[in-house]
């Protein structure tokens, strides 16, 4: 990645979230539990889908990747930063840091390319019901899967390199994790070419998929609006509004945070920012797609029955 050209840096040094020494603990101790909360959430929802037949439908598929897609982040993250609370010195290794950069950003633009397969699936689901188990059979369900995974590959391979080619006269990071905007700031060179490939990369993950989830969604209202019944309207948008909820929240983080200059980065405003899409956004995920949503509520049910039955 570079590194030759670069001057020789072993270990990264987070500066944190705060430097506050009273706050330390407490902050912890919540991040701990919003941790805690996301794990359980995320796997419950994946061994819900999982164990409950009636559930084992291409949407549900696709959310059970999401909610793999979540720990993944979140993990990727959350243990390291939770360290950060415990002691002195807040460091990473070089490896470590390009693990963690390359690993927070396939996750992150899976997510961004699944909420889009997501949009499609509810797109046919409503536009073209009669055709929707033909259209999204298993086969194709795999392949939108696999396919969205290869693509977060290769794109988030060329992503980190790019940020780990700059020559580095620091190794001072004013964030609590590796990310692409403050290790750009650690340069003693002109990094406009890496923002240009950052900026580029950005556009094509974030803003060609938030275009088609937006198209999708135009063919979807337009279809809920030729409904005749007020009841079929309610039920055909009931299914969105989740995935809409999500989608809301997590576009909104990214525009924010990626899709601008390099150099207007401030990056203490920054990392409460970042800590929406990578601690607390993939807990609230489970939560919004299980509190609204019918069928997993009766999928918990059952489960639980079957549960308190054996037991």
């Amino acid at each position: 990645m570079g590194r030759g050209n670069q001057t020789a840096i072993d270990e990264f040094i987070f500066l944190g979230l705060t430097n506050q020494q009273y706050l330390q603990v407490p902050l912890f101790l919540v991040f701990l539990m919003v941790y805690v909360t996301t794990l359980v959430g995320n796997l419950g929802m994946i061994m819900l889908i999982t164990l409950d037949s009636r559930l084992h439908t291409p949407m549900y598929f696709f959310l059970s990747n999401l909610s793999l897609i979540d720990l993944g982040c979140s993990t990727s993250v959350t243990p390291k930063f939770l360290e950060s609370f415990l002691v002195k010195r807040k460091t990473i290794s070089y490896a470590g840091c390009a693990t963690q950069m390359f690993f927070c950003g396939f996750f992150m633009l899976a997510d961004c390319i699944f909420l889009a397969v997501m949009a499609y699936d509810r797109y046919v689901a409503i536009c073209n019901p009669l055709l929707y188990r033909v259209i999204m059979s298993q086969r194709i369900c795999v392949q939108l899967a696999g396919g969205s995974y290869i693509v977060a590959i290769i794109v988030v391979s060329m992503h980190v390199a790019s940020a780990l080619s700059v020559q580095l006269c620091s190794n001072m990071i004013n964030h609590f994790f590796c990310d692409v905007p403050p290790i750009l700031k650690l340069s003693c060179s002109s990094t406009v070419i890496n923002e240009i490939v950052l900026f580029a990369l950005c556009v094509f993950a974030g803003l060609s998929t938030m275009i088609f989830i937006l198209i999708s969604y135009l063919y979807i209202l337009s279809s809920i609006l030729r409904i005749r019944s007020a009841e079929g309207r309610r039920k055909a948008f009931s299914t969105c509004a989740s995935h809409l909820m999500a989608i809301t929240l997590f576009y909104g983080t990214m525009i924010f945070m990626y899709l601008r200059p390099a150099s207007s980065y401030y990056l203490d405003q920054d990392k409460l920012v970042s800590l929406s899409y990578t601690v607390v956004i993939p807990m609230l995920n489970p939560l919004i797609y299980s509190l609204r949503n019918k069928e997993v509520k009766d999928a918990s049910r059952r489960i639980i029955g079957k549960l308190s039955t054996t037991l």
